[in-house]
């Protein structure tokens, strides 16, 4: 079965979707990383759209969804919960990467009865450490608006400490997937796993901040074994 694109309005906006599977199968929901479109999960679904309905989203300001005048995470979450409702998916599995990750965490902290399993893949929530730089826009053009770097990035300076002290809300089996070798530290990824009620936490070793893409047959089996389990 191929990957559909689609279109939806959500909210006043469009956001383009990948779709892939049966659509009767249980669905999957798929977050994508800064810079990165729903695209970035293609070899995953293909592997998933088997067992389950695989939806990656463009999330706003990346790939064919809306380019807007404001970027939060929080306003990517309200974006999701859109999502599931006009898509009625009343609870569905959630894959975050990076960016989408915490989005993930923000959505299963605030509405944990909609999701039936949570896989992030190596993210912790934003926390205090030393200020990230805010680049300039390269000259060359890119493939996702620019505006949510300097957006995302201030919140990554200047994280709400909910995000942290909500992890505990997360009720759902959880499994965190670290890149070993990824600039993401991962005694925090532990931390957070220790912080979810249920959760498992997985490093990858040779792989780093975009496991699926480095390393995606030992991701896939990390994956598939929380699903199955």
């Amino acid at each position: 079965m191929e990957t559909l694109v689609n279109q939806i309005e959500l909210n006043g906006l469009t956001f383009q979707y990948r779709e892939s599977g049966d659509p009767s199968a249980p669905p999957l929901v798929a977050l994508h990383a800064l810079g990165k479109s729903a695209e970035s999960w293609d070899q995953v679904a293909a592997e998933l759209k088997g067992k389950y309905r695989v939806l990656a989203l463009d999330q706003r300001g990346h790939g064919g969804s809306a380019r807007t005048d404001s970027y939060s995470f929080e306003l990517m979450c309200d974006d999701l919960l859109h999502f599931a409702n006009a898509m009625n998916l009343e609870r569905f599995t959630l894959i975050g990467h990076s960016m989408g990750g915490t989005v993930s965490y923000l959505f299963s902290e605030a509405f944990p009865s909609r999701v039936e399993r949570l896989i992030v893949e190596d993210t912790p929530p934003p926390f205090p450490d030393k200020p990230i730089e805010i680049p300039t826009k390269p000259s060359d053009s890119l493939q996702f608006d620019w505006l949510v770097v300097p957006s995302i990035l201030q919140q990554l300076n200047e994280p709400n400490p909910k995000w942290w002290a909500r992890l505990t809300d997360i009720s759902m089996p959880t499994l965190i997937i670290g890149g070993g070798s990824s600039h993401i530290p991962q005694n925090k990824l532990q931390e957070v796993s220790e912080l979810i009620p249920t959760c498992e936490f997985v490093t990858i070793e040779d792989a780093g901040h975009f496991v699926h893409e480095e390393n995606l047959p030992a991701y896939l089996a990390a994956v598939k074994s929380f699903l199955n389990s």
